[in-house]
């Protein structure tokens, strides 16, 4: 673990994982405390939302092609690379799947109140808790990379 290719990753483990749980669990309750309108509020988590996910598609990145140049296909056998597939698999869902599929939501909604009331409220209710498990479920899956980081 002498190789700057080794520190950078132990370095991108820490942004990914340190990134999700501090938009997660600080940021984003502390906007929808702090602005006025839920609207808004969820129109900047959402953004910053974005960001995490795209930080994460490149953090994995990184990590796969790092593990495999330094362990070849025996990499495939270790445990820190399954949990960052795992990991990247619930960002590109969260991100091109459930997120789409939020914004149509919005979408269809005649403005931002109507999200909270009627037929759009029970879907949007739905599709922000099955996001937030998936969230919740890389966090989590986080704190194993995080631990397996040095293996």
């Amino acid at each position: 673990m002498n190789r700057w290719p080794d520190k950078l990753a132990l370095l991108v483990v820490t942004l990914w994982v340190g990134s999700l749980w501090a938009i997660g669990g600080i940021a984003a309750p502390t906007l929808f405390k702090v602005i006025p309108t839920t609207y808004l509020a969820g129109q900047v988590a959402g953004k910053m939302f974005t960001l995490v996910a795209y930080v994460g598609m490149a953090s994995a990145a990184y990590l796969l092609i790092h593990r495999i140049l330094r362990s070849g296909m025996g990499a495939f056998k270790q445990g820190f690379v399954w949990i960052v597939i795992a990991m990247l698999l619930i960002t590109l869902l969260g991100h091109f799947g459930i997120q789409p599929v939020i914004a149509s939501i919005k979408a269809q909604a005649a403005m931002p109140a109507d999200m909270m009331q009627g037929v759009f409220a029970d879907r949007f209710r739905t599709w922000h808790g099955i996001a937030s498990i998936a969230y919740l479920l890389e966090c989590l899956l986080g704190i194993a990379l995080v631990l397996r980081a040095r293996t």
